[in-house]
C-alpha cells in the first residue's frame, strides 16, 4: 500500500510537470520585430538599418539608423507596401526606364509600392504627409539619420502590422551634382511632387537615396482588419520546435493521467 502511494504521488508530480511543459510551449504573447537593411539606391552610398516592431499595444514603434545622407538636409522616408497582394522588392538601375542614370520615385514605385506610413519626426504620419520636408529627419553634419518614433495605433493603415514582414523602407534625397543642397539645376523640378498638387520641389528631394526589404518576422500580430498591406496569409509564421514539445507534452500527460488511473483503482481494489 506504501508502495503504491509512493507511485501515486511521483505521479502526481510528472503529471504537474507536463502541464507546466504544455504552459511553457504555447506561443506566449510578444512583439513583433522585422528588420530592414537599407542599400542604397542612385549610388548615394547610403547604409543602414531600420527596425519595425508591432507592440502588444498595438502600436508601432520604428528606429532608422542610416548614414551617407545629404548632411544637413531632410529625408523624407515612408513604410511601403503591395495593396492586395504581390511580390515587391527594392529597385534597380534596370527600373531606369529612360535610361538616364537617374532612378525616379515613378520609376522605382513600381518595385517598392505605394506609402503606407509617412515615418515624419512629429505630427501626421499619413501618406498626405509623404512630402512634408519639415517633419522629416534632417541628416546631421555627417550624414547620418537616428529616428525613433513610436506611432499610436489608431494611426496605422488597417491590416500594416498584420502585414509588418511584407513592407519596405524608402529613404528618399540625393545630391546629384555634389552642392550639398537640393536644387533644380541638378536634375529639374520633380515631376512626382508636382503631380501631387506640391510644385517648385526639386528632382533630388524625392529620388530614392535607400530602400530595405524587412526579414526576420516571427508569429504575427492579431490583425487590426481591413485591406491587405502585402500578398501573405496574414497567419504569421510558426516554430516546428514548439509544436514538437508541445506534441511531446500532450503524450506524456495523456499517458501520465492513464498510470494515475491505474494506479488509483488499484488501491481502491486493495
Amino acid at each position: 500500500m506504501l508502495a503504491q502511494m509512493v507511485k501515486f504521488r511521483f505521479l502526481v508530480l510528472l503529471l504537474a510537470g507536463s502541464g507546466f511543459l504544455l504552459v511553457g510551449s504555447a506561443p506566449a504573447g510578444a512583439d513583433t520585430t522585422v528588420v530592414a537593411r537599407l542599400k542604397a539606391s542612385n549610388n548615394s552610398g547610403v547604409t543602414g538599418t531600420a527596425t519595425l516592431t508591432a507592440l502588444d499595444s498595438g502600436n508601432l514603434r520604428v528606429v532608422i539608423n542610416a548614414r551617407g545622407h545629404v548632411p544637413g538636409l531632410p529625408h523624407a522616408q515612408h513604410i511601403h507596401g503591395a495593396m492586395g497582394g504581390g511580390h515587391f522588392m527594392c529597385p534597380s538601375a534596370a527600373n531606369d526606364t529612360d535610361g538616364d542614370g537617374l532612378l525616379t520615385n515613378e520609376e522605382a514605385a513600381g518595385e517598392y509600392g505605394k506609402v503606407f506610413l509617412a515615418l515624419t519626426t512629429r505630427g501626421d504620419t499619413s501618406p498626405s504627409s509623404g512630402l512634408a520636408t519639415d517633419r522629416m529627419p534632417v541628416a546631421d553634419a555627417s550624414g547620418r539619420i537616428h529616428y525613433d518614433r513610436t506611432i499610436a495605433a489608431d494611426e496605422l493603415p488597417d491590416g500594416l502590422l498584420r502585414h509588418l514582414s511584407e513592407v519596405h523602407i524608402v529613404q528618399h534625397g540625393i545630391d546629384v551634382n555634389n552642392n550639398g543642397r537640393y536644387d533644380m539645376d541638378a536634375a529639374g523640378v520633380s515631376t512626382f511632387a508636382k503631380n501631387l498638387g506640391v510644385p517648385g520641389v526639386p528632382e533630388e528631394a524625392t529620388d530614392p537615396a535607400s530602400c530595405g526589404v524587412v526579414t526576420g518576422a516571427k508569429a504575427g500580430m492579431a490583425p487590426h482588419g481591413g485591406p491587405e498591406t502585402g500578398g501573405g496569409d496574414g497567419h504569421g509564421d510558426y516554430d516546428p520546435l514548439d509544436t514538437t514539445v508541445a506534441g511531446f507534452g500532450v503524450l506524456f500527460l495523456m499517458g501520465s493521467l492513464l498510470a494515475l488511473w491505474n494506479l488509483r483503482r488499484r488501491a481502491t481494489r486493495s
